[in-house]
C-alpha cells in the first residue's frame, strides 16, 4: 500500500464498498454524532467523509487536532445508508471507517476559517494566500485558469503557432505605462527593464521568417491597481502572425474566444465573426471604447433640436460649441420622481452641470423643460430617439469629450439600476480605426493614441497629405461585456514609414535609432507584413470565472499597493547588495522635515 493514499478524495465510489484503502488530505470539518466524530477529509480533488469510532486508540488523539491539519487515514470503504447519502459529493455513497490514522502536518489557529468561506479582510487573506487558495471557489478559479491556459496552447498549436519565449531583461521603452528597472551589476549606473509587453522581440521573430509565434506572456508595469487591472505583473496570450491582414486576426482570435469560452462557461458566446465598430462610433454611441453591448441603451446626437431653443441652459452650451446627447429607455415611464433624482444626481457625480429628462406618457409631454421649447423642438426629438408611449429621454450638454465620458457612465448606471443587462450571456466586439495621433492635453503636442508601432491606414501618403489628427491606423481592441481584453495591430514594418510616423510624434531619427535600433535594423534588412494582438489571460478568466476582480483568478497577486504581504514585497535591500549595484538611497523627505529644512515649525502631529 503506498505511503500516503491509495485514492484521492473525490475517487471512492459505492463500487469500492469492502476495500482496505489509504486517503491523506486537510480536515475541512469535525462534527460529534453522540460520540462517533465524522471527518470531512478534503485535498485538491474533493471531500470523502471519515468516521472514527470511540473505540480507536486515536480517539483520544482529536480533542488536540485543528482543522487545516493534515492527517493521513487508512481504513474500510462501506456504504453509506439511504438518508444519510450526499447527493452534492462525488463521494456521497460511501464513507471511510478508519482503522489507522497518521498526523502529517499540524495545523496552529487559523488566521480565519477556510470552511465556512468566512469573510476576511482583504490583507489577512493576501498575507495567508496559501490559505485563501484552499477555499473552494478560490481554488476552482485558480485550477480554471490552468485549464484555460491549456486549452489555448493546444489549439493555437493545433493550427500552425508555435511557442516561444522572450527575454525578461530588456531595454526600457519611451512608450506605455511606467517601467520596472532592474540595476547592472556588471554595467553601473545602467539598466535593464522587466518588458511591458513582449512588442518588439515578437516583431523580431517575424523577421526572423517564423510565421506564427505565440506565448503565455508575463508582462509588468508599474502602474495603479483597480478591478480589472493587477499592479506589477500580468499574464497575456501574446500572438503574432506574419504575411496577414487584419482580417486574417480577427479570424484566429474570434474562433479561439468563442470556442474558449463555450468550453468553460455554461453563459451565452457569441459566434463568429464578432461586431465591428469603428472607435469614432462607438465614442458617439456609447461613450467608450469598451462598449458592453448586453447594455441596450445607446446615447444620439440632439444637438440640432437645441440650436435655437427656448431652453437657455443647452442652447448656450451649443452657441459655445458644445453639444447635447440623448439616451431613450424605452417603457419607464412608470418610476417614481425619486428614480430620476437620484440619476440626476448621479450625473452630477461623473462631472456633469446637470441632466434633463423628457416622459412621453398618455400622449403628453412630462418635464420641467418642455415649459421652455416648441412643438417643433419637441416633435423633432421624439422622431430622433423613435419615441413611443411610456419612453423617457435623458439629455446632458456639455463640450463633446466631456459629454461622452458622462454619458457612457450614465448609460451603464441606467442598465445597472433597471436591470437592462443580460449576465448570462458574453458579447464580443472589435473596436477598429482608432486615431494615429491625439493631442497631449497638458502640451497640445501630437503624440501616439495607441500603439507607436502600428501601420497608418493610408501609409506615406496620409502621413505626409493629412492633418495627422485624421489619421486612422490599422489598431483594434477586441472588447467582451465592457471588458478590455486586448489591444493589437497590424504593424509598420517599413522603416520609412516608422520614421516619419515618429517624427509628426515629435521623435528625431537619433531617438528612434537609439531606442529601437534593433527593430530599424531588422526592417532594412527585409520584413514581412505582420500583425498580432495580446488578450490578456487574467481578464479572459475573470470573466469565465464570473469574478469582479483580478485577484480572485490570480494564485499570488500584489495588493492595491503593489505588495506581496505574503513574501514582504518590495523590501529594503542590504548595504552589501547597494555596493555591488553601486547604488545609493535618497529617500523622499517627509513633510514635517521639509518645512523643517525650510525654516519652517513641523505640523502639529
Amino acid at each position: 500500500m503506498h505511503r500516503y493514499r491509495t485514492h484521492n478524495c473525490s475517487e471512492l465510489k459505492k463500487s469500492d464498498t469492502g476495500k482496505k484503502v489509504k486517503l491523506s488530505g486537510w480536515i475541512h470539518s469535525v462534527r460529534d454524532h453522540g460520540g462517533i466524530i465524522f471527518i470531512d477529509l478534503r485535498d485538491h480533488f474533493g471531500l470523502t467523509q471519515v468516521v472514527i469510532d470511540p473505540k480507536r486508540e486515536f480517539y483520544k488523539a482529536l480533542e488536540h487536532w485543528r482543522v487545516e491539519t493534515v492527517v493521513c487515514f487508512t481504513g474500510e470503504v462501506t456504504e453509506r445508508t439511504p438518508e444519510t447519502i450526499n447527493p452534492k459529493l462525488e463521494t456521497g455513497e460511501i464513507e471511510l471507517v478508519a482503522e489507522e490514522m497518521e498526523i502529517l502536518g499540524e495545523a496552529i489557529v487559523l488566521p480565519f476559517q477556510i470552511a465556512k468561506e468566512e469573510h476576511a479582510p482583504e490583507a489577512t487573506r493576501l498575507k495567508y494566500r496559501f490559505l485563501d487558495l484552499r477555499r473552494e471557489k478560490l481554488h476552482k478559479n485558480i485550477i480554471l485558469r490552468s485549464k484555460v491556459i491549456s486549452f489555448i496552447r493546444k489549439r493555437l498549436s493545433e493550427i500552425g503557432f508555435n511557442e516561444f519565449q522572450t527575454p525578461i531583461l530588456t531595454s526600457s521603452s519611451p512608450e506605455g505605462a511606467r517601467d520596472y528597472l532592474v540595476p547592472s551589476r556588471l554595467h553601473p549606473g545602467k539598466f535593464y527593464a522587466l518588458p511591458q509587453a513582449p512588442q518588439q522581440f515578437k516583431q523580431l521573430l517575424m523577421v526572423a521568417g517564423f510565421d506564427r509565434y505565440f506565448q503565455i506572456a508575463p508582462c509588468f508595469r508599474d502602474e495603479d491597481a483597480r478591478a480589472d487591472r493587477s499592479p506589477g505583473e500580468f499574464y497575456q496570450l501574446d500572438v503574432e502572425m506574419s504575411f496577414v491582414t487584419q482580417d486574417d486576426v480577427f479570424k484566429i482570435i474570434e474562433e479561439l474566444m468563442a470556442e474558449l469560452f463555450k468550453t468553460f462557461s455554461d453563459k451565452k458566446v457569441d459566434d463568429a465573426p464578432f461586431i465591428r465598430i469603428p472607435y469614432r462610433e462607438t465614442m458617439r454611441r456609447f461613450g467608450t471604447d469598451k462598449p458592453d453591448l448586453r447594455n441596450p441603451l445607446e446615447m444620439i446626437d440632439v444637438t440640432a433640436s437645441f440650436v435655437n431653443s427656448g431652453f437657455n441652459a443647452f442652447a448656450s452650451v451649443v452657441k459655445n460649441g458644445g453639444v447635447v446627447r440623448a439616451i431613450k429607455v424605452p417603457g419607464i415611464a412608470g418610476q417614481p420622481r425619486k428614480f430620476y433624482d437620484d440619476m440626476i444626481a448621479f450625473a452630477q457625480s461623473v462631472g456633469a452641470k446637470g441632466m434633463a429628462y423628457i416622459i412621453w406618457t398618455g400622449g403628453e409631454e412630462k418635464s420641467p423643460i418642455v415649459k421652455f421649447m416648441s412643438r417643433q423642438e419637441i416633435d423633432s426629438l421624439k422622431e430622433a430617439g423613435k419615441i413611443q408611449d411610456g419612453d423617457v429621454m435623458f439629455f446632458l450638454a456639455d463640450k463633446e469629450k466631456k459629454v461622452m465620458e458622462i454619458g457612457g457612465a450614465v448609460r451603464t448606471e441606467l442598465a445597472v439600476r433597471l436591470n437592462l443587462i443580460d449576465k448570462n450571456v458574453f458579447k464580443f466586439c472589435w473596436i477598429t480605426d482608432f486615431p494615429m495621433y491625439e493631442l497631449d492635453e497638458e502640451t497640445g503636442q501630437t503624440i501616439f493614441s495607441h500603439n507607436p508601432f502600428s501601420m497608418p491606414q493610408g501609409g506615406m501618403d496620409d502621413l505626409l497629405k493629412k492633418n495627422p489628427l485624421d489619421i486612422l491606423a490599422f489598431q483594434y481592441d477586441i472588447v467582451c461585456n465592457g471588458v478590455e481584453l486586448s489591444s493589437g495591430a497590424i504593424r509598420n514594418h517599413r522603416p520609412d514609414i516608422m520614421y516619419k510616423a515618429f517624427e509628426i510624434a515629435g521623435y528625431a531619427k537619433e531617438t528612434v535609432d537609439e531606442k529601437f535600433g534593433g527593430m530599424i535594423r531588422a526592417f532594412m534588412l527585409g520584413a514581412p507584413p505582420h500583425g498580432g494582438i495580446a488578450p490578456g489571460i487574467d481578464r479572459i478568466v475573470m470573466l469565465i470565472a464570473d469574478e469582479p476582480n483580478l485577484r480572485e483568478v490570480i494564485a499570488f497577486p500584489f495588493n492595491q499597493q503593489a505588495q506581496d504581504l505574503m513574501m514582504n514585497a518590495p523590501a529594503e535591500a542590504t548595504l552589501k547588495q547597494l555596493r555591488e549595484l553601486h547604488i545609493k538611497i535618497a529617500l523622499p523627505e517627509k513633510k514635517e522635515e521639509k518645512k523643517a529644512h525650510e525654516g519652517q515649525p513641523p505640523a502639529a502631529t
